[in-house]
């Protein structure tokens, strides 16, 4: 039998294992896409469908039922069509794009508009540090998921 090592949040320890498994248990089938998620998804060349699994990410939808209650990062799966992408942005936290299928090209840039950009493969990632500028595009001929992580909370202990 395992030992919890670590104290159970307050608002779980009233709950049955039942109900943890149904409220922190995401599942795509029950996700419905959402165009409208951002801002720049309403115009061409930034459309994408965010599904929220942790969190409301930066859509600011917090109502939406179907999340599992956020700690200290959310993540969200974006679909992304060919010939779209994302507007440069920073964050105040650190933003994570994992490429679940399709490939992902990413950029970082300065405040005088210098760009890096690198293509990202399925099972590639990027880390985008906060405060520095960013985004994304689909420049391929398919249809592209990756998974969005935003860390919202401390840094974790090392080791």
């Amino acid at each position: 039998m395992a030992v919890a090592r670590h104290p159970v949040p307050p608002e779980i320890a009233a709950l049955s294992l039942e109900e943890i498994a149904e409220r922190y248990i995401g599942r795509f089938r029950d996700k419905v896409a959402d165009w409208e998620a951002f801002e720049d998804a309403k115009i061409e060349g930034y459309r994408r469908a965010q599904h929220r699994f942790i969190g409301a990410g930066g859509s600011g939808k917090h109502d939406d039922p179907t999340i599992i209650p956020p700690r200290g990062f959310t993540l969200s799966i974006v679909f992304v069509p060919p010939g779209q992408g994302n507007a440069a942005h920073p964050h105040e936290v650190e933003e994570v794009f994992f490429v679940l299928q399709g490939y992902l090209t990413v950029f970082l840039e300065d405040e005088a508009g210098r760009r890096v950009s690198r293509k990202l493969a399925p099972w590639e990632c990027i880390a985008c540090p906060p405060g520095v500028i960013h985004g994304f595009h689909n420049g391929g001929l398919v249809h592209l998921a990756a998974s969005r992580r935003r860390i919202n909370g401390s840094r974790p202990s090392p080791g």
